[in-house]
């Protein structure tokens, strides 16, 4: 904890280290299966970064500043994929960070199986998996 406020967490890294706390985080080859299982995969890089490494195929792109609109069905403002609360969700974002937190937020509005890549699109492309060069399914 940082100080003497218990409130206040240990900076990102802790904020990090609670938004990661017994989730099972994918790897790419984990997270491209379930991608072809069935499950969502949300990559919310932003434009520059998915012109630079490209798109991942099947990522449904959504800005983070909207993410929890569009995936909770009971948002008003979802999209048609987030059909309930028990879809699978992973997200992805450049190195596997940002889309720890964003997972996190998921679940904490009833998305229970979100998740995220460890590694990001990063290791996406380490891996070996597709990566194009769009169009990208972008939502807003």
């Amino acid at each position: 904890m940082r100080g003497q406020d218990r409130s206040v967490a240990d900076g990102v890294a802790g904020v990090l280290e609670a938004a990661r706390a017994g989730v099972r985080r994918l790897t790419p080859d984990e997270a491209a299966a379930a991608a072809r299982a069935g499950a969502l995969l949300v990559d919310t890089r932003t434009e520059s970064q998915r012109a630079a490494q490209g798109e991942v195929p099947g990522a449904i792109v959504i800005d983070r500043t909207v993410l929890e609109w569009r995936l909770d069905p009971a948002s008003g403002f979802a999209i048609p994929e987030a059909a309930g609360h028990d879809v699978q969700v992973i997200v992805l974002c450049r190195q596997g960070y940002s889309s720890s937190l964003a997972a996190a937020s998921l679940r904490a509005v009833g998305l229970h199986r979100a998740t995220d890549v460890v590694g990001g699109v990063e290791a996406w492309i380490e891996a070996g998996l597709p990566i194009g060069t769009g169009p990208a399914d972008v939502r807003t």
